[in-house]
């Protein structure tokens, strides 16, 4: 794609190759960040140059962008240019598009850098998952970040991107709802806590089984996309959806990863097919081993992908692992662990794991949850099965690194 870039674009892009491949070599970094910003410096322009000609999809949303854009590609089919690491910031989408020369683009993008991608890149369909209260000492409060889509959105011209919307999120119908070109998807949608009042006249939201609506008129709108069981329809159309990985928030993820592909015109067949055989994302979901142990790997990094989360924890009594960290990554104030229902895991107990685990530890006490705090992981009882591990950010990064697969 660099041959029809002007000429200092083709020698920012030539030095965003070399400095990740240097970034990778020396054992620096992964390669998927650093080359992004030294291009971005030489040419600010880049990613809009690099992202021209191609059919870009963009991802955004407080949980599961990194889960739908896997989706989305794996759907799509072939070669597809991805920012597979999850740098979701536009050094890592320059540095995605540098490294990838296919003309087909799925892009992971923050929720606080998506009016920035989008005018860069120009994106056929962007796909809106939801909005929650994230890291809570440097993310945007939620209703901000509502704002901002907002503007963006109607700012965007009449040949701007198909919105694929989740419409059972009151947060994202409102910012949403003012662009020319939306269309909505009926999804499983677990955490509403911060969306409890109408974001056009600060009521309280009246909220029903697949339904909420507002005294001022603000509703729920009439979607193209529903899934119903162990169904999605799409315009109509009905496929069965059998995913490898768990969780209704993953039929979420895949039907919203499905709508965008079908705006696109993939075949809906071909692309469920290809989903459904999707076991592993960056790690997430996948079974490991360690210290004589299996573990499989949940990633959770706010009160709402936590409560989704524990919606996966099987009914029995076992033994669950909760990994807490509270570095730079994951956000400096584990305040949030407050707002997770740990009430649900009521008849396990809980091994409380990571640089913060007497926090979590507090919390589960306040939750009269059985605990166990790990200084001593060589004591840590074995399990015949598998057992589940939720982690947040760097926690997450910690325990894929010391296991194995």
């Amino acid at each position: 794609m660099s041959n029809g870039l002007a000429l200092r674009d083709r020698l920012a892009t030539s030095c965003v190759r070399a400095v990740n491949r240097l970034s990778r070599l020396t054992g620096r970094g992964s390669g998927t960040v650093a080359g992004g910003r030294v291009g971005l410096r030489l040419a600010p322009g880049l990613l809009g140059s690099l992202a021209r000609g191609r059919t870009i999809i963009l991802v955004s949303g407080t949980n599961g962008k990194t889960t739908t854009t896997s989706m989305a590609v794996a759907g799509w089919g072939g070669v597809v240019t991805t920012n597979a690491t999850g740098a979701n910031m536009p050094a890592g989408h320059v540095a995605a598009l540098a490294a990838g020369s296919s003309e087909r683009g799925v892009l992971e993008v923050d929720e606080a850098w998506l009016p920035i991608v989008m005018n860069a890149t120009r994106p056929r369909v962007v796909a809106l998952l939801n909005l929650s209260r994230d890291q809570l000492d440097r993310a945007s409060e939620v209703r901000q970040m509502a704002e901002r889509w907002r503007t963006a959105l109607q700012a965007d011209a009449s040949d701007g991107p198909v919105i694929v919307a989740n419409a059972n999120d009151p947060l994202v119908v409102y910012a949403a709802e003012v662009a020319v070109n939306v269309v909505w998807c009926d999804v499983p949608t677990t955490w509403l806590a911060d969306a409890v009042s109408c974001p056009k006249c600060t009521k309280a939201l009246t909220h029903a089984v697949g339904s909420w609506h507002c005294r001022c008129g603000f509703a729920k709108p009439k979607a193209i996309t529903t899934t119903l069981h162990e169904q999605l329809v799409i315009d109509g159309r009905r496929v069965n959806l059998d995913l490898a990985v768990p969780g209704e928030f993953n039929r979420s993820n895949a039907a919203m990863a499905l709508t965008a592909l079908a705006r696109i015109g993939v075949d809906l067949a071909g692309a469920v097919t290809r989903i459904s055989e999707v076991a592993s994302v960056a790690g997430r979901f996948s079974v490991r081993h360690w210290n004589r142990h299996t573990v499989q790997l949940l990633l959770a990094k706010n009160p709402a992908g936590f409560a989704a989360m524990l919606s996966t924890v099987p009914a029995d009594r076992s033994d669950v692992w909760v990994a807490i960290n509270a570095r730079i990554a994951d956000g400096r104030d584990p305040s949030w662990l407050y707002d997770v229902p740990f009430e649900e895991l009521r008849g396990h107990r809980v091994l409380c794991f990571g640089d913060r685990r007497l926090d979590l530890a507090t919390r589960l006490d306040y939750a009269d949850v059985d605990f166990l705090v790990v200084d001593d992981e060589e004591v840590v009882p074995v399990s015949d099965r598998p057992v589940l591990l939720l982690a947040n950010y760097t926690a997450f990064s910690d325990w894929l690194a010391r296991s194995s697969a």
